[in-house]
């Protein structure tokens, strides 16, 4: 725990809505218009994000593409919902040898750490930039009403969402 609390205090993170912690690094003054809003927006953006122990981030979607780099600590898992509502799982980190993934614009998803007693942290970058106003986070009922055709989603859907 003393060195999950070293990296938020170092790196000055602070709670996300969809759990863990993060802090923006990086915002582009690039300007760009994006085809799902009528407002430019910043070329991209960049965040840190860690996940910590039994934290995760929550199921969830944005409207840009989000490529994930994993830095440090335990490997991670996201899992995504494909373009045929097929729950697929990535695994980010030493074990899995796999140090960055791409989750395409509007896909609903979600991620934990693999190890419960340790933490992980990755850099996140949205292009076109991240707003929160294209951030929608997914409520439980509705998700397991177009995505529980599996025990299996039961379950991910289930463990993954905060009661809404």
């Amino acid at each position: 725990m003393q060195e999950i609390n070293a990296f938020i205090n170092s790196l000055h993170l602070q709670a996300h809505p969809e759990g863990g912690f993060y802090r923006e690094m990086y915002r582009s003054p690039t300007m760009v218009q994006a085809i799902h809003s009528p407002h430019e927006k910043s070329a991209y953006t960049s965040i840190y994000y860690l996940l910590a122990g039994q934290d995760f981030s929550s199921w969830h979607r944005i409207k840009s593409d989000e490529t994930w780099f994993f830095h440090y600590g335990c490997d991670v898992l996201i899992y995504f919902f494909d373009t045929e509502n097929v729950l697929q799982k990535i695994h980010l980190g030493p074990i899995g040898k796999k140090f960055q993934a791409t989750i395409p614009a509007n896909t609903w998803f979600a991620a934990k750490p693999l190890d419960e007693t340790s933490f992980c942290l990755v850099s996140c970058v949205v292009a076109p930039g991240f707003e929160f106003s294209d951030f929608e986070m997914g409520k439980r009922q509705e998700l397991l009403v177009e995505y529980g055709q599996t025990q299996e989603n039961k379950d991910i859907i289930t463990s993954l969402t905060r009661i809404n």
